[in-house]
């Protein structure tokens, strides 16, 4: 069974028991990414590192990798 059609069958329930309508689905995703994230910030400042932005920390380390030395 879908996301949409158990959704659509406990509105019909609640509907039936006079209960108040569930939330649709998907509607608490984006506050779920921000706890996720907050998490991480927090633990970082937990751990001594920087906090302000991992993900930009992660790809500089990339990008600033020594590259081997080719010959000629």
């Amino acid at each position: 069974m879908t996301a949409i059609e158990q959704y659509l069958l406990d509105t019909w329930r609640a509907a039936q028991q006079d209960a108040p309508m569930p939330p649709p689905p998907g509607r608490g995703d984006l506050a779920a990414l921000r706890a996720v994230r907050s998490r991480a910030r927090f633990r970082a400042v937990l751990d001594g590192r920087s906090a302000a932005h991992p993900w930009r920390a992660a790809a500089r380390r990339l990008l600033r990798r020594p590259r081997p030395c080719r010959p000629c």
